[in-house]
């Protein structure tokens, strides 16, 4: 099977398994007690989000570097570290796995319980992103600097070849700890993908273009901060 081909179906397994559990996770935790959030949901997202890269990391990144995110590719691609149609191969793939993952959630849940307006089929949206509590200075600052910190492990603690790897491990911490830290506020995306997939649904949110443009720069500027301090100097010059 070509290179291409094979990184495609890993970058649409893991997104799908990201978007899949992680917005289950949310929809299940709000079934319990109705248009509330039950005791312990936002560790129990937070745990579900790191699980499912904390596996899938591992298991795709031989293959694609296991991405899952567009802000990701873009920031990979700024860098060097892959080409442009690779970059562009990997996040329609994403949006398109992104996009499967939420209407399975429809399809086997069903619409009244997984695409209520309790539940909002799992979306990142939190109260700086919607109606009168929107905050949009808050909002784009806390996603740009989450998807900074987000995609700065990625680069340091697995891209990097002199790092101890622990692979899924850090990146799926970075995203927990980020979810328990500012969910309620933002919904804590740190991805294209994860925020368009039940978008498409239904959930824009009032300020969508904020989870692209906040998520992109983070990881734009992560990538142009690794590159100036931690890459090694022959890399550079490669």
């Amino acid at each position: 099977m070509p290179t291409m081909a094979r990184g495609c179906i890993a970058e649409f397994l893991g997104t799908f398994a990201l978007v899949f559990f992680g917005a289950g996770a949310i929809i299940l935790t709000r079934a319990v007690v109705p248009g509330e959030a039950a005791p312990g949901s936002l560790v129990t997202v937070a745990l579900a989000h790191g699980l499912v890269l904390g596996v899938f990391v591992p298991a795709c990144m031989y293959i694609s570097g296991a991405q899952f995110n567009p802000a990701v590719s873009i920031g990979l691609l700024l860098i060097g570290k892959q080409p442009a149609r690779t970059a562009i191969a990997y996040i329609i793939t994403q949006l398109i796995a992104a996009a499967c993952a939420a209407g399975m959630l429809v399809f086997l849940l069903g619409s009244q319980l997984a695409n209520n307006d309790s539940v909002r089929l799992g979306a990142t949206l939190g109260s700086f992103s919607m109606g009168e509590t929107a905050n949009l200075r808050g909002l784009f600052g806390l996603e740009l600097i989450m998807t900074f910190a987000l995609m700065f492990i990625i680069l340091t603690a697995v891209v990097d070849k002199r790092a101890h790897k622990v692979a899924g491990v850090a990146v799926g911490m970075t995203v927990a700890m980020c979810i328990v830290a500012f969910g309620p506020l933002t919904g804590a995306s740190m991805n294209p993908a994860r925020t368009f997939g039940p978008a498409i649904y239904g959930h824009f949110g009032d300020h969508h273009w904020v989870y692209w443009v906040a998520t992109i720069l983070g990881a734009c500027l992560a990538a142009l901060t690794y590159r100036a301090v931690w890459q090694p100097t022959e890399d550079t010059q490669a």
